[in-house]
This record gives C-alpha cells, structure tokens and sequence, in this order.
C-alpha cells in the first residue's frame, strides 16, 4: 500500500518445507521453551517512518531464534480518521504521539510507519534470515480502505478521493463491509522487510524489493514462514502496513489498512544461500517477482521457483520448467507499489516426502467366543 491524501465517505465504524529441512547452524539454535517473548511497541522512538536503510540505528537486539510480539500502526493520521468518522477513544495514543508536532523528524522518501528496526545477532549479508510468523491479532476494531486521485490502478475512471471506514468483528473474524457484505478476516502485514545492500542507499517503504519490503502478499498469514537474503550486518527487521484482508492486486491502492500485533520468531539461516525472497505456508512453497513492468516480475517468480526445484528438488531445469507449467500458479500480488508483484505457489503435496502417510484402520477385535 502507497500512503495516500484524501477527503471523506463513510460507512460505519504440517509438510515439511525443502527450504527448513537442513538444522540452522549452532549460532542459529531456535529459542527453548522457556525463551520469553520480547515485545516491542511503536512510538517515536521505535518507528522508521517510510524508508528501509542499512544506517538506520536498532531499537532493539535479540538472539536468533527469539520470540519477538511486535504492535504496529495503520498508515494514516489521526485528523483523517477522525474526520472519517473514527471516535476520539478509538484513535490510538501511539499513533498520536508519532504524529505530534516534530516528534519524528526523520521522515521518508515512503509514508509507511513501520515498527522497528530489530538486529538480530550473527545475522550477516549472505544468509538468510527465516522469519516465522507464529500470530497476529487485531490491535484496532475498524480498518479503512481508500484511493486517491492519482493512485490506485484506475485513477483515469476514480479522478478524486474517498475514504471508508470498515468496522472489524474480532470475535467473529468478520469486516461488515456494507450492508449485508461481510468479509472474512485473514490479517496479514503488507510490509515486512530488511536492510538493503549499504551501497543502495535509503529506499522508499513504497516498492517491494530483494529486501522484502511492501510485498502485500496476502498469503503471509499467521503460520507461514518468510525467507529474506540479509542484505546488512543484524538484517534490521522492520514491519507495518497491517491488513486485516487485502484481494490479489490490491486494485485501489489500499487493502483493509489496519493496526496490528504480529508475533515473530527470528532464525538466522547460515545454510542457506538464496538471493531473493521466498516464502511457504504450510501447504505451498512461494517465490515471487518484483517490477515495474508485469511481465517482467512475471518471468521473476517463474526463474525463481525453477531454481527452487532445482537446487532444493534437484530436477534438471527442463523438469523444473515443466513442473511449474503443470502444477504450480501465478498470483498477481499487487499492481499499485512502483514495483508490481507476481508470487508462483507450488503444492507441497505433489511430492511424496511431503505426503502424510495413510491413516491405517486398527483391526477389529476378534469377537469373544458364546459361553457354552
């Protein structure tokens, strides 16, 4: 999701994964049972406002494989949401303290308030750091979604604003879209990323890159597994841009933009050497591709899941080529964030490691004899 200007409308108020088969190396040992989870909460001291950057210094250091809860904040400010129609009680304090007069001053180029970023030790450039989102909750019960003037992926049919608040059903993981429209919820955290390379500079929160970034990838959802190639010493984790649900495409330029609390563990993968990010859900491996022409982000996400199958499947790279034609398929993720994004999801179940094992019927007890 680009961050967006605008006047107002309102309605209301288990298989086992090829990149995880190898044992992380002993300085990337997952955390024990006992390990506590660290939170860490947004304020102006603990944003990154719009940007990704190698200099940026850390808000917090954790250990691979530590537990981190992490609250994040929606992508708007509290006078537009107010004049949306969202109550003063229901406008967090967190997200009035960023926006006070220069109590963040190290803005952009991008808008997204993203929480972080988090070193993580032993992390260097050449691994990759596995990042298991293990939950997110709602943090707000209302979400917006809007489009803007000049944005979205039809501005020449929408040339204005409009805003609309949807309010969220936390116990029945439901939106109430409109009047007899309700939308499942499955949230999801449009952008979660890492430093780029040091030579590249300060990017923008805006387009996805081999950082990760605004992906809006609306199959990372609690239980998936993310996979970024460290760019930078500590990797610098940072994330935002909460969706309590998002469509393929994210065609307006906005999902169901929400605040969030995800909870991640971080695992330092020093026997993995990729150089583009990947992801699974319990049931798929995913790669993905990221640019600003369709059919070359395209063509990405194909050469990435036939390098998957043949580094982690060892196919030839004709096989490789011809499972992906017969079994695996093309999302488009987004089409509005500079960088278009395409994802290639390949079943798990298609190879027979990854299948579970029949369920065997126990014998039926022998009948005991009639007494004679």
């Amino acid at each position: 999701m680009k961050r967006i200007l605008h006047p107002i409308v309102i309605f209301g108020i288990a298989a086992t994964s090829a990149w995880s088969q190898q044992p992380p190396a002993k300085s990337a040992k997952p955390a024990t049972a006992k390990s506590a989870v660290v939170k860490l909460d947004p304020s102006p001291k603990t944003i990154a406002w719009g940007h990704y950057d190698a200099s940026s210094a850390p808000v917090l250091r954790v250990k691979s494989g530590d537990v981190v809860q992490v609250r994040t904040l929606l992508t708007n400010n509290p006078t537009r949401l107010a004049a949306a129609g969202v109550a003063a009680d229901q406008i967090e304090k967190a997200l009035r303290d960023v926006y006070a007069d220069g109590a963040v001053t190290d803005k952009g180029p991008g808008g997204h308030l993203l929480t972080g970023p988090i070193y993580i030790e032993g992390a260097e450039p050449g691994d990759v750091l596995e990042i298991r989102i293990k939950a997110i909750d709602l943090a707000i019960p209302y979400a917006y979604n809007s489009f803007g003037r000049t944005s979205g992926f039809l501005p020449e049919d929408f040339p204005y604003s409009q805003i609309k608040i949807i309010p969220l059903d936390k116990k029945k993981m439901m939106a109430t879209f409109a009047p007899g429209i309700e939308i499942p919820l499955r949230p999801f955290f449009g952008s979660m990323g890492i430093a780029p390379p040091p030579a590249t500079g300060r990017v923008s929160s805006v387009p996805p890159g081999v950082y990760g970034g605004n992906m809006d990838n609306k199959y990372l959802v609690a239980g998936t597994t993310l996979y970024l190639p460290v760019n930078a010493e500590g990797a610098l984790f940072e994330v935002g841009d909460g969706h309590a649900g998002q469509g393929d495409g994210e065609v307006d330029i906005t999902a169901m933009e929400t605040s969030l609390i995800g909870t991640f563990q971080f695992i330092v993968r020093k026997d993995l050497h990729f150089t583009w990010p990947r992801a699974e859900t319990p049931t798929e491996f995913i790669t993905m591709g990221m640019n600003q022409d369709l059919n070359e982000a395209t063509k990405q996400a194909v050469r990435q899941m036939i390098e998957f199958l043949v580094d982690e499947k060892h196919l030839t790279r004709d096989d490789a080529y011809m499972l992906a034609s017969v079994s695996a398929d093309l999302h488009i993720t987004q089409l509005v964030d500079s960088n278009k994004g395409v994802h290639m999801m390949l079943p798990k179940a298609i190879f027979a490691a990854s299948r579970l094992a029949p369920v065997k019927k126990p014998a039926v007890p022998a009948k005991p004899a009639a007494a004679k």
